[in-house]
Order: structure tokens, then C-alpha cells, then sequence
């Protein structure tokens, strides 16, 4: 069977300045880890496969635990291999969150991957990243335990807690291993190995007349199954791994989206201005731990204001352009619970009621009026007195505060925690929240195309075979939308890469098989799926007709593997069709494939 392209030689990565520090609450894991990395892939991770050690002045890659999947404020776990049941260990405190491993100076180095494999023989690019398997073994769950321990304020973006509590609290006992992880040195299975195991799978009548695939081995980047790998295919919410790929390289982990508050051409005219944040809250009763609220904001402007009354209230979307719905978005989506319009200003991902489970939240017809009105209540303002209009240009001279004056701003959580929610979660707002981010850094228009058309430029630009992508909306919910899953395997092996530290962010929210988020419930009971519980972590995908799923997968050797698979001609149902591509990486997971 034909090979994908050879990684390049491993280099030793050159010195560079280390990132700027952590801004605001997020948490850093260990000193060593800032949120926020150096700019658009220009630093290497500071370790060699070949050295096992740190360089000086050198900083870990940037993770974060999950935000979401059921029970909320849980977190996804980075966990591998297969656990000793076929259900997985439950944890002990489900409010609680697991500690990373060891820093990636800690881990060891890479045997011998063997020999490189033969050049592809096709249009693809080479891709140009030497695979840094240190990196995704720390994600995988070298060293990772799945005890739970907290408290978890800090990491879920909380208010910490008071000096008087945290001085009486009981310090938390250290947790004990329970999974082991993947094995650098295991070996790797071959393309053999690899067909006698998927081959009866991939065919499975359940699955369709269109089941396209592709596995690679993480090291070596070698290809070990590929059936329509480089077909462009539906990728519904699959497509979630492209935004949280472009927008981590397009913004950085640490930027923050600002929603803020100027005065008005007319006195005591407040005018709020939406910069995209889907996550904001009105009050501590938000959706989104560690969101920025507009109770926050109302204070900063009735202490701007000092005498002034405010009496209306302006709200300003216009950073975003275009139809508020997708284009190839089923006529359900508006009202189905899962999706809703697209705005830049919004609370609670503009969902009614904050307290309304994933996946089943009414949502706002206009989410921008609607936060207007709550903002408005805040300040005491009439809501019949709120309208949409624009920001003034900030004038010299004028009322006092002169028009276009700031009043106050609020900042949302860094992007990393809002991309482990959109993977956790499957939210669909917020990765249409996270599309118009990479559109914005890009100069482009802040619109369903323009999302687009960015992220398939960011993607060329990162070094993929742009021409396998083809996207119009961020979440996946447009039946327009095409991936090949060989490009999903490459963003994988990319988020990897030693020169593109800034993507590792991807793996933090990635749910795990029998565990957390949209696996939660699978690699449980389906026969044949049990080897996945706890070594499969990947996002899932689903619309009528539509599955698929890809990630990382640990085998029975303890080697790890990058996998995607999708199918876009489902005769049946999920009850059907999740099942069956569960055994697919469950068959991974379960075999050595020699």
C-alpha cells in the first residue's frame, strides 16, 4: 500500500525568547507552563527526543485541563491505555480534576522509531514538522493519574478561594497511578497487522457505502491504513479539530477576546460593543466557568459615569458580518437545542436559561438584543431604551465622558480554555465564536466565509494540503463541509510538532472513552468496544446520515497512533453506526497489529 510522506530527520531546536507570562487568572500548570506561547510557531519545544533533557530557559507546552462534558465543570483526562474493566475506573469526585504528568523534561526519550518509511508516491506535500512524541505522550497520559485530586478553582477559571479558607483547607493526599501510559519504545505495528484488523471492520454494512480512513503511527509518521484517506469527506463536528488547529495558531493560547463599554454620542448613552465572546455571563450564574461577566462590566461604568445617569443603551455588533445562521445548516439547527444564531455580543453561548444541559438549551432569536437588555437592567436602564447602533469614534472634545470614551471592558477566559470547551463539549457556538478569531487575525471579514476562507488559509500556511479541506462554517454543522482524514491524522501529528508548540492546547479537551465528554457514555457496553475505555481520546462527530471520529489511540504494545475515521452514507442510526466505529479504534487499541 502506498506511504504517506517520511517525517523529517529530527533537528535539535534552536533557542528563543521564552513566551510572555501568563495574563490574569489562568492557571499555570507547574511554573514552567505559560498559557500563552511564542508567536506563530517561530519556538520549539525545548527537549529532544534524542537529548531527554530541558534546555535552559526553556518552557513546557501549554495545556489545560477540559472545561466541560457531563457533569459540568469536570474535565476531560488525558488517559491511555485500557483500564482493567471494559466501563474504565470512575473517578472518586466528579467535581474534581486529574493532574497533568510529569513536565516534558521528565519524560524519557524515544527509542529507535525504526526505519523511515517510503516516500508517498502522490500529491501530497511533505509534511514539514519533525513529530514531537514527548509531546504527545505528556498528553496521552505518561504519568497521568485518574484519582481526581483538587481543589479545582483555579483551573476551571473560579475566584480563587480566600486566604482564610485556603489556610484551613486539609491539603489533598497525593493520588495513586492507575493507568500506565504509552510506551515510546513499543513496537510499531505494521501495515499488515493493521489491514487483518480494520479490514472486516471498515466494511460493516451499518457504516455505509462511504467509510474512509486513515491511521499513522505518531513517531514516525508512518502510514499503517489508509481506504479514501486523502478523500475529501462530511466531517460534522470532527471539523471542531481544524478550528481549535487555526485559531490556537492563528491567536495564540493566552489571547483573550474584550467585550466593552464607551460612551455614547448622547448624554448618558452607554454603548456596549460585542467582540465575539460567547461565553460571557451576566452574573456568577453563568454557563461557562471563569467567563467574564456584565455585571463586571455595569460596575466599571457606573464608576466611569460618577454623576451621569445612564439612559439607553447601544449595542454594537457589528465586528461580525453576514447571516447569523450557516449555510448547509439543517433547518433544525436554529431551534434544536445544539446550535443558535451568531453574534458577536452574547451570554451563556446565548442559551435562555444558563442552567439548561449541553445539547438541549433553548436559545435567544437575537442573543445581541437580548444581552443588551440584561446589560441595560444592570444599569438601571429601561429595556424598551436598548437598540442596535454603532460606537461612536472617540471624540477630543464633547459631553463628559466624551463620546467613544471607554467606560469599562471585561475580558473572556484565554483561548486555550474556550478550545477545550469546543472540543470537550462539541460546543457549536463557540467554535463559530472561535472560526471568526481566525478570520479576524487574518484581516479577513468576521463572517461564516470569512471564518472559512481563513482557516483553509491558515491551514496552507501551516504546511497541509490545503486542497483536502473545504469548509463554510467552524462547528462542523454545514453538510457543505469537507475533510479528508488524512489531513485530521496531519493536524494531530502537527499539534505535535516541536515547531508549533502553541497548538498542544487541541489535546487538553480531547474527551476519553468511557470517561469524559462525548465518549462518556461510550466504550462501555457496545461488545467489541471495550479495549477503547480509556485508551481512545478523540472528537466525535454526528448528523443524520453522518458519523466519524478521530484522535489518538494507545495499542496493546503501548505504541501510540493517530486515527479518523468518517462516514457521510449511514443507512441507519447512531445506536448503529457509533458502535461500529467505536470497534474500529477499539480494534487499536486492543492489538498489537503485527
Amino acid at each position: 500500500m502506498p506511504e504517506r510522506p517520511p517525517p523529517l530527520p529530527w533537528r535539535s531546536p534552536t533557542g528563543s525568547p521564552p513566551p510572555s507570562p501568563n495574563p490574569g487568572r489562568f492557571p499555570v500548570v507547574g511554573g514552567d507552563r505559560p498559557v500563552s506561547g511564542p508567536s506563530r510557531g517561530s519556538a520549539s519545544v525545548p527537549v529532544s527526543p534524542a537529548s531527554g533533557g530541558p534546555s535552559r530557559g526553556s518552557a513546557s507546552v501549554p495545556v489545560s485541563p477540559a472545561s466541560g462534558g457531563p457533569p459540568r465543570g469536570s474535565a476531560s483526562v488525558p488517559v491511555s491505555p485500557a483500564p482493567t474493566g471494559p466501563q474504565g475506573p470512575g473517578p472518586s469526585d466528579p467535581g474534581r480534576v486529574p493532574p497533568l504528568g510529569p513536565p516534558i523534561s521528565a519524560l524519557p526519550a524515544p527509542g529507535d522509531a525504526g526505519p523511515a518509511p517510503a516516500p508517498l508516491a502522490s500529491r501530497r506535500r511533505r509534511l514539514p514538522v519533525v513529530l514531537a512524541v514527548v509531546l504527545l505522550l505528556v498528553l496521552a497520559g505518561v504519568g497521568v493519574v485518574v484519582a481526581r485530586p483538587g481543589p479545582v478553582a483555579g483551573w476551571l477559571g473560579d475566584e480563587p478561594e480566600s486566604a482564610s479558607n485556603a489556610a484551613g483547607a486539609t491539603p489533598e493526599p497525593n493520588p495513586s497511578d492507575v493507568l500506565a501510559g504509552p510506551d515510546p519504545n513499543a513496537p510499531v505495528p505494521t501495515p499488515d497487522g493493521v489491514r487483518a484488523a480494520l479490514d472486516p471492520l471498515v466494511g460493516a454494512a451499518v457504516l455505509g457505502s462511504r467509510v474512509n480512513v486513515s491511521v499513522a503511527d505518531v513517531i514516525s509518521g508512518q502510514t499503517l491504513f489508509a481506504k479514501g484517506a486523502d478523500d475529501g469527506t462530511v466531517p460534522a463536528s470532527v471539523t471542531k479539530l481544524a478550528t481549535a488547529v487555526t485559531v490556537l495558531a492563528a491567536r495564540e493560547p493566552g489571547y483573550r477576546i474584550p467585550t466593552r463599554a464607551v460612551a455614547g454620542a448622547k448624554a448618558g448613552e452607554v454603548v456596549i460593543i460585542g467582540g465575539g465572546d460567547p461565553t460571557l455571563a451576566i452574573d456568577k450564574k453563568g454557563y461557562y466557568p471563569g467567563a467574564a461577566r456584565l455585571d463586571d462590566l455595569a460596575a466599571q461604568v457606573r464608576t466611569a459615569l460618577g454623576g451621569t445617569t445612564p439612559t439607553s443603551v447601544t449595542v454594537d455588533g457589528s465586528v461580525y458580518s453576514g447571516p447569523v445562521y450557516g449555510p448547509g445548516w439543517d433547518a433544525d439547527i436554529p431551534t434544536g437545542g445544539s446550535g443558535g444564531a451568531v453574534t458577536a455580543l452574547m451570554t451563556d453561548g446565548g442559551r435562555r436559561d444558563p442552567g439548561a444541559e449541553h445539547g438541549a438549551a433553548e436559545r435567544f432569536a437575537e442573543p445581541d438584543l437580548a444581552a443588551g437588555k440584561s446589560f441595560a437592567r444592570l444599569l438601571g436602564v429601561p429595556t424598551d431604551a436598548v437598540k442596535r447602533g454603532a460606537a461612536p469614534a472617540q471624540a477630543a472634545a464633547g459631553g463628559t465622558p466624551a463620546p467613544g470614551t471607554e467606560l469599562g471592558v471585561v475580558q473572556s477566559p484565554p483561548l486555550i480554555r474556550m478550545v477545550d470547551i469546543m472540543i470537550s463539549e462539541s460546543d457549536n457556538l463557540v467554535a463559530e465564536a472561535l472560526a471568526r478569531q481566525v478570520a479576524l487575525a487574518r484581516n479577513q471579514p468576521a463572517s461564516f466565509d470569512g471564518g472559512a476562507a481563513a482557516m483553509d488559509a491558515e491551514v496552507a500556511e501551516l504546511g497541509l494540503p490545503a486542497d483536502e479541506i473545504t469548509l463554510s462554517d467552524g462547528s462542523g454543522l454545514s453538510r457543505r463541509n469537507r475533510i479528508s482524514p488524512s489531513l485530521l491524522t496531519d493536524l494531530v501529528r502537527l499539534a505535535a510538532s516541536p515547531d508549533h508548540p502553541e497548538l498542544a492546547g487541541v489535546f487538553g479537551g480531547l474527551p476519553v472513552g468511557g470517561w469524559s465528554g462525548t465518549l462518556d457514555e461510550r466504550y462501555r457496553t457496545a461488545p467489541g468496544t471495550a479495549p477503547g475505555a480509556g485508551s481512545v481520546r478523540a472528537k466525535t462527530g454526528t448528523l443524520t446520515a453522518v458519523h466519524s471520529i478521530a484522535g489518538l489511540v494507545t495499542t496493546a504494545d503501548g505504541r501510540l497512533l493517530t486515527f479518523a475515521v468518517l462516514t457521510d452514507q449511514v443507512p441507519g442510526g447512531k445506536e448503529t453506526a457509533q458502535p461500529a466505529l467505536d470497534r474500529i479504534a477499539a480494534a487499536l487499541a486492543g492489538c498489537g497489529c503485527r
